[in-house]
């Protein structure tokens, strides 16, 4: 099947089970102050239940968690969308950088000049520009009219400044897991994000205490022994614990233990890391898929004008206990590390070392904007529900629950039966719950 959008581009559409799937293309402006300026592309699919093609449906827009990720790309009517479709026709939004938009990524962002170019080119890459790309997109393809939008995680951001600033675009908010603290800077966020993730840890190894001993010979294998992944990964001991990035997803407890029961292999030198074990590190670590999700992070947080000099690695000399070396020496475990990137990182990994000055030109760039008005957030008259997850290790439930309370007439559910990957486990029920509270109907 195909189509035209108002603009004359040719749309593909497809089927898949339970979904009627048209690809969408928009030339945005890279920076929205110069809109006759240059333009860059998102790609956008539209998912609609078969049947309901030529319905006047209302839109509901998605932002995907990151930043730098790509939307996640829909195998039949499943989990929430197969519930967002029952009343909505729901737009999958390749965030700019991302999935099938204008790429950014160490083969491309050259094209941009240098270091310097590239840095000032990404600048405009954060929450306030991907708001800014769906009005531009809402005005061409719902004419106009209100939307809704879910924002999951770094989404949830998203649609937090979206709201600050066009709420007469919005007919209703859902936030799952991306309540973000409106005045915390990256070091706050940091800092209350390491003991989280020392819990997390704990209780990983209270539920697989072999894993203790498992952990410690593989840091004090790497701490003699750096190894290189497939595709040209160096993995050290302080990698090694970023390995506990999973420990915050469902299933991800698991996911780490099944990946250190079978970390070594007997060899002729003697007891090596395996191929498989360093094939499945590659597959967390690596963020050739994701490169803007390195290199942009903290500037997610940077709003009160000041460079946020990889503050993951400076607030981590608050929090000693998570030194391998002196947890090795003392026969103490050693801790993971979770949602944070380290300078260590672009030179690490293969898809980010030639960013490797771009990502300290973004780490010392100063002058950053607000990116939430509280003022505004607190008159808020649109509908507005979020899911906080209790203990959520990616998003600080503190940080969350104060501006959950700053925002006018929004309305929370605070759960630990989901971890921050909620909206895609949980099936159906989150987004239930959450248009339930959002309409007042619970």
């Amino acid at each position: 099947m195909g189509g035209t959008e108002p603009t004359g581009v040719l749309l593909t559409s497809y089927r898949q089970p339970g979904l009627v799937l048209t690809d969408h293309r928009f030339e945005v402006p890279l920076d929205h102050t110069d809109p006759g300026g240059e333009t860059i592309g998102i790609f956008a699919r539209e998912a609609v239940a078969p049947g309901r093609e030529k319905d006047q449906l209302p839109w509901l827009v998605y932002l995907e968690g990151g930043p730098g990720c790509g939307a996640r790309r829909p195998v039949g009517a499943t989990d929430w969308v197969s519930r967002a479709v029952e009343e909505y026709r729901v737009l999958l939004l390749d965030q700019r950088g991302t999935g099938h938009s204008t790429p950014a990524d160490r083969q491309t962002l050259p094209l941009r000049g240098g270091p310097q170019e590239q840095a000032d080119y990404l600048a405009l890459f954060r929450a306030d520009a991907i708001a800014k790309d769906c009005e531009w997109i809402r005005q061409r393809l719902a004419g106009g009219a209100r939307w809704t939008v879910l924002g999951q995680s770094f989404g949830g951001f998203c649609a937090v400044h979206y709201l600050s600033t066009a709420p007469e675009a919005l007919d209703t908010v859902l936030i799952t897991g991306g309540l973000p603290g409106l005045d915390a800077t990256a070091d706050d966020v940091y800092r209350a994000a390491y003991p989280r993730v020392e819990r997390k840890t704990r209780a990983h190894y209270a539920r697989y205490p072999q894993d203790v001993e498992t952990a410690r010979n593989i840091a004090a294998h790497l701490r003699e022994h750096p190894a290189e992944l497939p595709g040209g990964h160096r993995l050290t001991v302080e990698g090694f614990q970023a390995l506990g990035h999973q420990l915050g997803a469902t299933g991800g407890s698991h996911r780490l233990h099944y990946l250190l029961e079978h970390a070594f292999v007997p060899t002729p030198a003697g007891p090596r890391l395996s191929d498989a074990f360093l094939e499945g590190a590659r597959s967390v670590l690596s963020y050739a898929a994701n490169p803007l999700y390195a290199l942009l992070h903290e500037a997610c947080y940077a709003q009160d004008g000041s460079a946020t000099r990889w503050a993951a690695q400076r607030v981590r000399s608050e929090f000693p206990q998570f030194d391998a070396e002196p947890a090795l020496e003392k026969g103490e475990p050693v801790l993971f590390t979770g949602e944070m990137v380290y300078p260590w990182m672009l030179d690490a990994d293969p898809a980010l070392r030639p960013l490797r000055e771009t990502g300290e030109l973004l780490a010392a760039r100063k002058g950053w904007s607000r990116l939430y008005d509280a003022d505004r957030l607190a008159a808020n008259r649109v509908q507005v529900a979020a899911a906080v997850y209790h203990d959520d290790m990616y998003v600080d439930t503190g940080h969350a629950l104060e501006t959950a309370r700053t925002i006018g007439g929004l309305r929370t559910w605070v759960t630990d039966e989901f971890e921050h990957d909620g909206v895609r486990t949980g099936g159906t029920r989150v987004v239930d719950r959450l248009l339930a509270l959002a309409r007042d109907e619970v």
